[in-house]
């Protein structure tokens, strides 16, 4: 992938959300999540690599105590198009008995959101929740998994910014565009 490429993506792509609705939208996910998990000790878990960009812009507003930690799981690897879930590193520290908010990007089918709440499960937290940036409305989902804060939905388009990315680049971008379909090899 060339530099000229990705700025001739960038350059077709079109803004569905500028840096300041995505930062008004943060604002109001931070301020619901403070509501609900403000006393109860909890652990962000970010889905590397979409979810950092969210999980830090979340933590800084969160002004209660709280733990950190990153597992990664994708279906993209720096494509358009998902494929199985691989693993590439699982949390560090316990989550046993332990409130979990997982961060991820975006809930486009599904399948990663649910995969990472149902290992949660698995390792024995007390009660696990989801937030995610984007909600992707099609009827595409394979699962009924509703992410408890998302802060907006965005139509069937490939997007990136805010970070999710265009095959590993763009996660920066301030914003959050809709890929051309031309582009969506």
């Amino acid at each position: 992938m060339t530099l000229e490429l990705i700025k001739a993506v960038s350059s077709r792509a079109t803004c569905l959300y500028s840096e300041q609705d995505v930062e008004m939208a943060i604002d109001a996910m931070a301020n619901a999540i403070s509501g609900r998990l403000h006393a109860h000790n909890p652990i962000l878990l970010c889905i590397m690599n979409g979810g950092l960009i969210l999980t830090g812009r979340l933590a800084t507003r969160l002004k209660f105590p709280l733990q950190m930690d990153y597992l990664h799981a994708t279906r993209y690897r720096d494509k358009t198009r998902g494929a199985g879930l691989h693993w590439d590193r699982y949390p560090g520290i316990s989550l046993e008995g332990r409130q979990v908010l997982v961060i991820d990007d975006i809930l486009d089918e599904g399948d990663t959101l649910a995969a990472v709440m149902a290992h949660c499960q698995a390792l024995g937290v007390r009660d696990v929740l989801s937030a995610v940036l984007v909600d992707k409305q099609h009827d595409r989902k394979t699962t009924n998994l509703k992410a408890d804060f998302v802060g907006l939905e965005v139509p069937d388009h490939y997007l990136y910014g805010y970070g999710m990315d265009y095959k590993g680049y763009l996660r920066n971008a301030p914003g959050i565009f809709a890929v051309d379909p031309a582009d969506c090899d």
